[in-house]
């Protein structure tokens, strides 16, 4: 059986890895060891924080709601129950959007949901 020499890939890995280890501090970025660690824990971070981004934007886009829905005289829940109700079809992104750069529309929002409160 023929011999199978691996240095050709086995470099490549190496380079590869350090290569995504670019800019890391101190070992990390120049010890292929160190570098393959911190690389599969960063990994390992961004996996875990694609999820997380999506909880922690949705979280901001509820507080806006919330604040901007106070300053009209309702919680974020009566808003949103009023909204349903009033077939206001806008997701909480949109909504806080115009929150934030609307104040007029959205207090017309605020009125059509206070009316669908105090009839249904």
């Amino acid at each position: 059986m023929t011999r199978v020499k691996r240095s050709v890939h086995a470099r490549k890995k190496r380079r590869a890895t350090l290569a995504l280890a670019k800019g890391y501090r101190g070992d990390a970025s120049r010890h292929y060891r160190k570098a393959k660690e911190t690389v599969l824990r960063a990994d390992r971070y961004a996996y875990r924080d694609r999820r997380a981004r999506k909880r922690d934007f949705r979280a901001l886009w509820i507080t806006r709601i919330n604040a901007a829905a106070r300053q009209h005289g309702l919680s974020y829940s009566q808003f949103i129950r009023g909204a349903k109700l009033a077939g206001i079809d806008l997701d909480r992104k949109v909504l806080a959007d115009i929150a934030v750069r609307d104040a007029e529309t959205f207090r017309r929002f605020a009125d059509r949901a206070r009316e669908a409160l105090a009839a249904g």
